[in-house]
């Protein structure tokens, strides 16, 4: 099986953005409205990633999808 490389974050965010509609959808589902694609990866890269080296695509998808929603939410309003 061929391993991903991406030559920039932004390819990576593009590969696994159907992840983070697919919590978005879920996010506004529980009424946390006004939460986008980029809270959601940014929320992750800052505080789930932020020390992590050598994740993998099913990682990162997973920890995409298995997030707290709540938590999400309050780290993307804490600085506001």
């Amino acid at each position: 099986m061929s391993e991903n490389k991406f030559e920039t974050l932004n390819d990576l965010y593009e590969y696994i953005l159907p992840a983070l509609r697919t919590k978005k959808r879920e996010m506004v589902g529980q009424k946390f409205s006004f939460i986008s694609e980029d809270d959601i990866w940014n929320y992750l890269c800052n505080n789930i990633w932020i020390d992590k080296n050598n994740l993998t695509i099913a990682d990162i998808v997973n920890d995409i999808l298995n997030t707290d929603s709540l938590e999400i939410y309050k780290g993307r309003y804490k600085n506001e």
